[in-house]
């Protein structure tokens, strides 16, 4: 089994003390594949920065424009409330999409069977016209656009489990009946949307899959809607490529969400994609660096998810399971009434 692996020393050039997003996350990953000898394993690609063109395959011309003004200052500059930009920013950002293009490329090329994405800034609540929740570019709307594009895939699945809604991946393929967005995520919570009803719209109506979670859900909740819901409607779609949002920020000790997730119950998520990939498409899947703020657990993550994709069976997880003694709700009412509503 080949992984290729995406990865850039300039993803710490975008960086700002003290804010959550910053980069120690990458550096941590990175230590841990090399104190485990993982990064050795990997077939390790080098990126090339995305271009205009790709870019603006996802996104606006406005919207590069703004990147482009703060690249010409001098200064970190707030976009928004959550998310800085510094005058390296954009380069970094065209590192990252370019990154997970790079990723598809090798998956689609065979000259990988799977591939991981270690990037930031994150992508995926970048919409076609702003930046927004730590996010400059899209860079999983990027590179899929690019599938389509460069390689003529007819049909590409995108799951986003990071814990808040990829509100960004979900704008720029409402209306795009060849992308299967699916996001799980705690709601209510930032960005404030990805409600049952958030459906898509014109050609692409039914094609975006919205699970939303009450606070606390963990392990047992997403293996039942993730057989229950995902899988059947992953199987339904029948992609020709997986694309992976993986955040580890719902994990139960992330210090800016509430939900219970531990890293076991994170490797049952990456595997059982996997394991869809492997049935549906050929293996083809890309799994793309997004969320997660304790640095143990999204380290640990990551070399479970580049384990599973190496075809190891080992999984780190030295938090285990989670402290509380809360019992979540049960799924079942919402796993009836989105297989009602997606005709699942």
């Amino acid at each position: 089994m080949t992984t290729a692996c995406l990865t850039h020393t300039s993803f710490t050039h975008h960086d700002f003390a003290q804010h959550p997003e910053q980069a120690g996350r990458i550096e941590a990953v990175w230590r841990q594949f090399g104190d485990t000898g993982l990064a050795d394993q990997l077939l390790h690609l080098k990126p090339a920065a995305a271009t205009d063109e790709q870019i603006l395959a996802a996104h606006r011309p406005e919207h590069l424009s703004r990147l482009k003004a703060v690249a010409q200052g001098s200064r970190v500059v707030r976009l928004d409330h959550d998310t800085y930009a510094l005058p390296i920013s954009l380069d970094v950002a065209r590192l990252a999409a370019g990154a997970v293009i790079g990723a598809v490329d090798a998956v689609l090329s065979a000259r990988a069977n799977n591939a991981l994405a270690i990037v930031r800034p994150p992508g995926h609540h970048a919409t076609p016209d702003r930046a927004m929740g730590f996010c400059l570019l899209n860079n999983i709307a990027i590179a899929a656009r690019h599938a389509q594009s460069r390689h003529g895939i007819a049909k590409v699945l995108i799951l986003d489990y990071d814990v808040h809604h990829g509100n960004g991946t979900q704008d720029v393929f409402y209306s795009d009946p060849a992308i299967l967005f699916i996001s799980i995520h705690q709601s209510p919570f930032y960005p404030g949307n990805g409600d049952l009803d958030e459906i898509g719209e014109g050609a692409g109506r039914g094609s975006t899959l919205n699970i939303p979670l009450s606070a606390g859900h963990g392990d047992e909740s997403y293996r039942q809607i993730f057989a229950e819901v995902v899988a059947p409607a992953a199987e339904g779609f029948n992609p020709d490529l997986m694309l992976i949002s993986a955040g580890f920020d719902a994990h139960w000790v992330d210090p800016l969400a509430s939900m219970q997730l531990s890293l076991a119950g994170y490797d049952h998520l990456a595997r059982e994609c996997i394991k869809l990939a492997e049935r549906l498409c050929d293996g083809r899947i890309v799994f793309v660096m997004e969320g997660g703020y304790d640095l143990q657990a999204l380290a640990h993550g990551w070399r479970n998810i580049a384990g599973a994709c190496l075809g190891l069976d080992d999984i780190s997880d030295p938090y285990g399971a989670p402290r509380s003694s809360y019992a979540a709700p049960s799924i079942k009412p919402l796993a009836n009434e989105l297989r009602r509503l997606h005709g699942l």
